[in-house]
């Protein structure tokens, strides 16, 4: 596994993304990871697996230090009260003293985001969330909560794959040092079956999957967190460390067309448009 380094701190390039998985799965899957060497581990207040990711880390017996672990608070639970209800239920649930990311999980304009992240600041000051963050943000309002309101946001995580352009949110959290964590890296699947990702796979003897998540981590402050759900698919998405894109063909991918949101609920914000 290779790092980045965001504001002094490294973070595992592929991590593992646990949304909708649950229950005995959730943990089977998240200690299968662990032990194979994975140190990223990504839940949710919202995914309802937090408990299941504790679980599954505490009996990995590796050190907690080693494990770069976030949860997200939903946008529902943003007041700046619920916000540390919410932040210390999840550390009970996952069962540890702290995260090492905390974030906003997506943006709700009824909520003054100033209150809400003096509640996030307050659990980082405690030692409970060592970093703090923002979800699906597009440029206006990470640019707001980043510079306006001058806070030490560490990353934005949105949906980033080869069908949805990101460039002027990977411009920006360059230039400030912020991390772009990409979730739904393999646009659920559909990436995978673009001609031209089909065609370098054969070329590098890679999968496609492979082919996509090197195009990612190939890119500046971009890491990626790739749901898996079977042993065959966790080693797989790891397995891109023996190769690496010709110039070409990494712009190849930034040429297909990038208009294709695959997740897009009734609250979301304004997108940027690419």
């Amino acid at each position: 596994m290779q790092f980045k380094t965001i504001q002094g701190v490294e973070v595992p390039e592929i991590g593992l993304g646990t949304h909708r998985l649950i229950g005995k799965e959730c943990e089977d899957i998240v200690k299968k990871a662990l032990n194979m060497g994975y140190r990223h581990i990504d839940t949710a207040q919202s995914y309802k697996n937090e408990r299941e990711v504790g679980t599954a880390i505490k009996r990995s017996h590796i050190d907690r230090e080693e494990i770069f672990l976030t949860t997200k608070i939903w946008h529902t639970s943003l007041e700046k009260d619920e916000v540390l209800k919410v932040a210390e239920s999840a550390l009970r649930e996952l069962d540890t003293p702290y995260v090492d990311l905390l974030l906003v999980h997506w943006p709700n304009e009824e909520v003054d985001i100033e209150k809400t992240l003096e509640s996030f600041l307050s659990l980082r000051d405690q030692g409970k969330a060592l970093n703090i963050g923002v979800a699906n943000f597009p440029l206006k309002l990470l640019r707001e909560v980043n510079e306006e309101l001058a806070a030490p946001i560490f990353c934005n995580q949105v949906e980033y794959h080869p069908m949805l352009g990101q460039f002027d949110l990977l411009d920006y959290t360059a230039e400030h040092d912020i991390m772009f964590t990409a979730y739904s890296p393999l646009a659920q699947g559909q990436a995978l079956d673009i001609p031209l990702i089909k065609e370098l796979a054969e070329k590098y003897d890679k999968t496609p999957a492979q082919i996509v998540l090197r195009w990612l981590i190939e890119q500046e402050q971009v890491v990626a967190i790739p749901k898996a759900s079977s042993e065959e698919h966790l080693k797989e998405n790891i397995d891109i460390y023996d190769f690496a894109l010709e110039d070409d063909d990494f712009y190849a991918i930034d040429d297909l067309d990038k208009s294709t949101r695959l997740t897009n609920p009734d609250f979301a914000p304004e997108w940027d448009s690419e």
